[in-house]
């Protein structure tokens, strides 16, 4: 079977079943430090923070959002570098106080104290990595 077929039907598959941002709530992005994070939002209540793992995107969490918006507000990012988010150069521009600081952006443009993050996978690393980096902050509170 010819590759570009093959490659053409995938493609039709994953946009047949897509969920889009606006289906599940608002999007948009908060400033961290001059570094766009791209978001999906929905739901009211406390803060819950999902952060998605490698290579993936928010839309790794299109399918617990809404189970999860009826409790809480809700916030899928996209980590710096990928999907929506800069993509700053350098390497030093993706060092786990970046991402943290990331997080804690997000936590405070939602005017918020404290949340509670959930990861998956790289967003594991960051999730756990957040009380360490900024201890007194929004996100050490949470844990």
């Amino acid at each position: 079977m010819n590759k570009a077929i093959i490659l053409s039907a995938a493609s039709c598959l994953a946009s047949a079943s897509a969920v889009r941002a606006d289906e599940l709530g608002e999007d948009g992005f908060v400033d961290s430090a001059g570094v766009k994070i791209h978001y999906v939002t929905a739901g009211k209540g406390p803060l819950v923070i999902l952060i998605h793992g490698f290579p993936d995107y928010w839309y790794t969490w299109r399918a617990q959002m809404p189970a999860l918006a009826k409790h809480f507000q809700v916030v899928a990012i996209d980590l710096r570098g990928y999907n929506q988010s800069d993509q700053p150069k350098g390497v030093e521009n993706y060092a786990m106080e970046k991402l943290v600081g990331d997080v804690a952006a997000v936590i405070k443009h939602f005017k918020q104290d404290k949340a509670t993050l959930v990861g998956h996978d790289w967003g594991g690393a960051v999730a756990w990595s957040s009380p360490w980096h900024i201890p007194s902050g929004p996100i050490g509170s949470s844990f």
